[in-house]
């Protein structure tokens, strides 16, 4: 169809779409889903879509890729929220938020069989049984199978059991029996209600209904030390005891909560990161952080209910109270929605928030490692960011001066590119206009030389200059750049505390203090730049210094010229090895007429300065 038979076609189905709950489908030419969304109101919502102009240009994308519209209505917005959960699932349409969990959690599966089993898995068949998961975090998981392994002797075998087959005694007891992990119900050694009876019992502590067994297991030991069944109420204490112990080490939230879901949320550009908790009698039973890939540049409150409904129709959760960090915009029957201020429930948000950041640091971490040029741009947008500048600043230098008391003045310049040192590009200066030590001075030639020659041989000039200074150093640098080169390049500075530690960042005019984390990345990487460009200007002015210092006392010699000089350096390195060669060491380095002259006047010149000490 030409455009404006479409344009035609949308029009006439969006004016015929009702005004109740339902879930819309978005198609493009080929016929194939390429968004689902839900709405309380379809005809509201849809025309949203075509009735403006778009300033997300994901968003733009998307209508304009529209071809065709499919709706269903149903009774409620709880409904429509699941029912596009199904949906989502079903096709993975392009522009829908994408879950990241993927399969790569592990559950666990009480499985439908005539005599149960309990399982760890990572693949989930519904028509299998029953499952409780995913876990995120696998020693919960351990603690758990580990736990429910002591208190019932259950099954591990995978032998297909019926009442037929253990009727015409087809099973033979295996090891699991007679180290007494098993009561061998395959072989009608236990009763098929008492093993259901543990499997039950398992439930219900998976569910994280714990108090309840506790009571039970309380109340049996009690009676049987009653009857005077004293070995019999030992074995139920030890199981007692066990469960009181997993539930202590659970996250105990208040006595007085049950039955609520906790959501938080934390975002970035491209990912959304969610945190679940459920909270049955009074402990967390349930905790799994998620991650959505964005598609459409949503906002946190769409990505929240999105990770409510997930949530919710994963765990089959009942729960009439759930806590958000903020105000959504969904009606679920028999729920209420709290965003809390203070108090125990205000903790429990605070506590899901930290679960968040946690994993939000954990998954980047994760894509560093695979993706080391991803961390650095995300370091320099934080840069860019803090800093207010237009463009990323891909390209560092930072200056720093070195002499001692104006003797043998240098200095030097690192570059820094993508946030890594670009070492081919850092240079040297020897300071030529500048007298004494003064740092403004020599830090106002070297930029001067720099930039100008930049200039002339049409070099790209940096994003960001770095000074290793404060405001001094900054304003000497502005001078250079704006008054005599009129550029327009940001400057910022390192300013140092009492302790001379380098504790804040500097930018502007007037200069304003920046505020970044001492640990963030950022700082980590300003303090690396800083740390490279003093490690460069002092070993150059070291090795400057050495020279002259070594140099200048061969000079002197008669007989040695430059390149006997060089030879010998280069061969002794240094002059205290120069002394202590032997004749033939020097003769075969530099000659025999120059090595023998040489040996004679540095022993002949030690032995004068011998006698004029014994003397005095």
């Amino acid at each position: 169809m030409k455009k404006e038979e479409v344009n035609a076609h949308l029009k006439a189905i969006v004016g015929s779409l009702p005004e109740c709950p339902g879930c819309y489908q978005y198609l493009d030419k080929d016929g194939v889903i390429i968004y689902v969304g839900k709405a309380k109101n379809l005809k509201r919502r849809v025309s949203s879509y075509f009735n403006r102009d778009h300033d997300n240009f994901k968003t733009a994308i998307l209508v304009s890729k529209i071809c065709d519209i499919k709706y269903i209505v149903v009774n409620t917005e709880e409904d429509a929220l699941l029912l596009e959960n199904n949906l989502i699932k079903q096709w993975n349409p392009r522009y829908n938020i994408l879950l990241k969990d993927g399969k790569t959690y592990p559950s666990i599966c009480i499985t439908n069989e005539y005599l149960p089993r309990i399982v760890y898995t990572r693949k989930i068949d519904k028509r299998a049984g029953m499952y409780f998961g995913p876990y995120s975090h696998i020693p919960t998981l351990q603690a758990l199978l580990e736990l429910i392994k002591n208190l019932y002797p259950l099954r591990r075998c995978r032998d297909k059991i019926n009442a037929e087959s253990i009727s015409a005694g087809k099973h033979k007891l295996c090891l699991e029996y007679y180290i007494k992990n098993c009561k061998g119900p395959c072989c009608n050694l236990q009763s098929r209600a008492e093993y259901l009876g543990y499997i039950n019992e398992a439930r219900e502590i998976l569910k994280g209904n714990t108090a309840e067994i506790e009571r039970k297991m309380l109340a049996e030991m009690q009676q049987m030390a009653d009857e005077m069944r004293f070995e019999e109420a030992e074995v139920i204490k030890k199981k007692y005891l066990l469960l009181d112990n997993y539930r202590s080490k659970s996250e105990v939230v208040s006595n007085t909560l049950h039955n609520i879901d906790v959501f938080n949320i934390e975002n970035d550009e491209t990912c959304a990161y969610i945190n679940y908790l459920h909270v049955v009698n009074g402990c967390i039973n349930q905790a799994f952080t998620f991650e959505y890939a964005k598609r459409l540049n949503e906002t946190e409150e769409e990505l929240l209910i999105a990770g409510i409904g997930e949530m919710r129709s994963r765990y089959g959760s009942t729960s009439r109270e759930i806590i958000v960090p903020f105000h959504v915009e969904l009606s679920l029957e028999n729920v209420v929605f709290t965003v809390p201020q203070r108090g125990d429930k205000k903790k429990l948000l605070s506590l899901s928030k930290l679960n968040t950041i946690q994993y939000k640091k954990d998954r980047l971490s994760q894509k560093d490692k695979l993706n080391p040029e991803q961390k650095q741009v995300r370091c320099l947008k934080e840069l860019q960011e803090a800093l207010g500048m237009e463009t990323l600043p891909m390209h560092i230098e930072c200056f720093d001066n070195s002499n001692i008391s104006g003797e043998d003045a240098v200095a030097g310049c690192v570059v820094f590119r993508k946030a890594k040192p670009s070492k081919q590009e850092y240079r040297k200066y020897n300071i030529k206009t500048v007298q004494g030590p003064d740092d403004y001075a020599s830090m106002k030639e070297v930029v001067l030389r720099r930039y100008s020659r930049m200039i002339e041989e049409n070099t790209p000039l940096p994003d960001l200059i770095v000074t290793d200074g404060g405001k001094g150093q900054m304003e000497v640098v502005r001078e250079v750049i704006e008054d005599t080169l009129h550029l327009n390049i940001p400057i910022a500075g390192l300013a140092k505390d009492d302790k001379h530690r380098t504790n804040e960042l500097l930018f502007g005019f007037p200069p304003r203090t920046i505020g970044l984390r001492l640990d963030s990345a950022v700082f980590h990487m300003l303090t690396r730049l800083q740390d490279e460009v003093h490690r460069f200007a002092i070993t150059f002015h070291r090795d400057k210094r050495s020279k002259r210092q070594i140099a200048s006392e061969l000079d002197t010699i008669p007989g040695i010229g430059a390149k006997s000089r060089d030879t010998l350096l280069k061969h002794f390195h240094s002059m205290t090895r120069i002394r202590k060669a032997s004749a033939e060491e020097l003769v075969r380095c530099i000659g025999e007429a120059r090595g023998n002259s040489l040996y004679q006047y540095l022993h002949h010149s030690e032995e004068s300065k011998q006698n004029i000490s014994n003397t005095q």
